[in-house]
């Protein structure tokens, strides 16, 4: 029973689509952070957008193959990492999708090719507070 309910599991991601968020923590984080709810997570296009001061946390890397994720998942699977490190941000980088020819090559191979995605995790403090040094935008 337990390896069939394992099968039917792992069936159910591949079927939803599967993304992957890594985060590479950076140096300049003045504090390791608790985790936070993935409702507070913002995501900004810009690091102009920001409000106020921030502290970047760390990189992200999503990817998924192109055929079963879309951008939607791409973007939660980056907010539950964000989250899960602390971050009540994101700057969103570029999303880059397979080309033609990697698509082709993939599917004489027999695998999926992948979308990727990448952004900054950040920590964006509260109004009139924050360390020296950190990114403050007008």
């Amino acid at each position: 029973m337990g390896a069939l309910r394992a099968f039917l599991c792992a069936m159910l991601v591949f079927a939803a689509g599967c993304v992957t968020t890594n985060a590479t923590m950076l140096g300049t984080a003045t504090v390791r952070r608790a985790s936070t709810n993935e409702s507070v997570v913002k995501f900004y296009r810009t690091a102009e957008q920001v409000p106020g001061r921030y502290e970047e946390i760390a990189l992200l890397h999503s990817k998924g193959d192109s055929e079963n994720t879309d951008e939607s998942q791409m973007y939660e699977s980056m907010r539950r990492k964000a989250a899960e490190i602390g971050a009540n941000g994101v700057i969103l980088e570029a999303l880059v999708e397979p080309s033609v020819e990697a698509k082709i090559a993939a599917k004489s191979l027999g695998v999926l090719p992948d979308r990727e995605g990448r952004a900054v995790a950040i920590y964006v403090y509260p109004p009139g507070e924050g360390p020296e040094g950190v990114t403050e935008n007008p």
